[in-house]
C-alpha cells in the first residue's frame, strides 16, 4: 500500500501542462481532507483564487502566471487569431478577468503584468514562441518564489536566538507560497537548525488559516505549535511567551504602512504594548512604491455568511443582522520594527529603506 503524503511533500500550486491544467491543493477542505483540484479554464481559476482555494499572495501569483500562460496556449491555438494584435486583445481580456478575483494582493497584479512584460518584449515573434516564452517566465515566476522564501528565512533567522517564542496570524506559510512560506520561512529554516522555536499560531478569525492551515502544516513538520483564539495574544505576550511576532503581507505601501490579514493590526499594538517587535516578511512583488500609504489601500470585503455560519451546523448569527467583513486590515508603518524582504530588512524610515531596496532590486533585474 502507497504512504500517503504528507501535506509539505506536495505542491501548493502546480503546472500540469500536458493536460492544460493548474493542479491546486483545495485549502478550503484543510484539515479535514488533502484534496488535488485541476483548474482548467479561466474561470475555474477565477473562482479558485475568490474563493480561497488557492491563497497567499505568493501562491495567487504563481497560479495567476499559470493561468495567463494556459490561457495564451489556447488564444494562439484559435483558428480566427492570426496577427500579434488579435493574440494580445484576447490576452488582455483574460489578464483583466483574473486580477478582477481578488484586489488587495499586489503579487496578482504584478504577476500578470510581468506576463504581458513579456509578451510585449517579444512581439516580433512567431506566437507559438511568445506562447513558449509565457511558460518559462511562469516556470521562473515559481522557482523565484523558493528563492525568495528562503533568503527571507535567513533574514528573519537572524533577527532571533534558538529557543525563542514566535507568534504568528494568518498563514504566511508554504501552503501561501511554493515552499518555506515567508513568515513561517524562519521557523522552517531555525527547525532544521535545531533551535526549537515555541510557535504561537492566532487561529485567524473568520476563515480560520491559522487554524486550519499554519497550525496544521507547522504540526505536519514536526514543529512546536501552540493555537490560540486571537484574542488571547495579550496574554501570552504578558506572560513573557513571546519574543517576536511574524507575519505575513499582502501590499506595502511606499511609507511602510502595511495591508494583511484582518487582525494584524490588532497584533501589532498589543505587540507594543509588550515591547514585542512584529517583522512582516514581504517579498518586494508585495511592495506597491506607487501607493503613498496604507489609507490608498483598497480592502476587500469578503460575504457576510462567512462569519454568520460558514464554519458552523445551525447558524450562530440572528437572521438579518448587518455585518461587516473586511479580509484584510492596515498595519501603521510606527508599529512595524522591520519589513524583512529578499534583499535585506527595511527599517525606518521606511520611505528611505524601501527605496533602496527597491533600487536594489531594479539594479539586479
Amino acid at each position: 500500500m502507497e504512504k500517503q503524503k504528507n501535506i509539505m511533500e506536495m505542491d501548493t500550486v502546480a503546472l500540469d501542462d500536458a493536460n492544460n491544467a493548474i493542479v491546486i491543493i483545495d485549502q478550503t477542505k484543510l484539515p479535514y481532507e488533502t484534496t488535488l483540484i485541476s483548474l482548467m479554464t479561466q474561470e475555474e481559476i477565477w473562482n479558485a483564487i475568490y474563493l480561497l482555494q488557492v491563497r497567499g499572495a505568493p501562491a495567487i501569483g504563481v497560479t495567476a502566471a499559470f493561468g495567463i500562460y494556459l490561457a495564451a496556449k489556447q488564444i494562439e491555438k484559435d483558428e480566427s487569431v492570426h496577427t500579434y494584435i488579435e493574440f494580445m486583445e484576447q490576452l488582455i481580456k483574460a489578464k483583466d478577468y483574473l486580477n478582477s478575483s481578488r484586489p488587495t494582493a499586489v503579487n496578482l497584479s504584478w504577476a500578470l503584468d510581468r506576463m504581458q512584460g513579456i509578451c510585449e518584449q517579444n512581439a516580433e515573434k512567431p506566437l507559438n514562441q511568445i506562447v513558449t516564452l509565457l511558460h518559462d517566465e511562469a516556470v521562473e515566476i515559481q522557482e523565484e518564489d523558493i528563492r525568495v522564501c528562503k533568503a527571507i528565512g535567513e533574514y528573519g533567522l537572524s533577527l532571533v536566538k534558538p529557543g525563542d517564542g514566535l507568534l504568528t496570524h494568518c498563514n504566511a506559510g508554504q501552503l501561501a507560497t511554493s515552499k518555506y512560506g515567508t513568515a513561517t520561512a524562519p521557523m522552517y529554516l531555525g527547525h532544521e537548525r535545531g533551535y526549537h522555536f515555541r510557535i504561537f499560531s492566532d487561529e485567524t478569525r473568520p476563515l480560520l488559516q491559522g487554524a486550519r492551515l499554519t497550525a496544521y502544516e507547522l504540526q505536519s513538520s514536526g514543529l512546536d505549535v501552540t493555537l490560540i483564539c486571537d484574542n488571547m495574544s495579550a496574554t501570552v505576550m504578558r506572560n513573557g511567551w513571546v519574543n517576536a511576532v511574524f507575519v505575513g503581507c499582502d501590499r506595502v505601501a511606499a511609507n511602510g504602512d502595511t495591508a494583511n490579514k484582518i487582525g494584524t493590526s490588532v497584533v501589532a499594538m498589543v505587540a507594543k504594548r509588550y515591547n514585542i517587535p512584529v517583522y512582516i516578511c514581504a517579498p518586494t512583488s508585495t511592495i506597491d512604491m506607487n501607493t503613498a500609504t496604507g489609507d490608498q489601500i483598497h480592502i476587500e470585503e469578503r460575504p457576510a455568511h462567512e462569519i454568520t455560519e460558514m464554519w458552523y451546523k445551525e447558524r450562530m448569527a440572528p437572521e438579518g443582522v448587518k455585518v461587516f467583513n473586511p479580509a484584510f486590515d492596515v498595519t501603521d508603518h510606527d508599529l512595524i520594527a522591520g519589513i524583512i524582504t529578499e534583499y535585506g530588512i527595511a527599517r525606518a524610515p521606511y520611505i528611505e529603506s524601501l527605496k533602496e531596496i527597491w533600487n536594489k532590486k531594479t539594479q539586479e533585474n
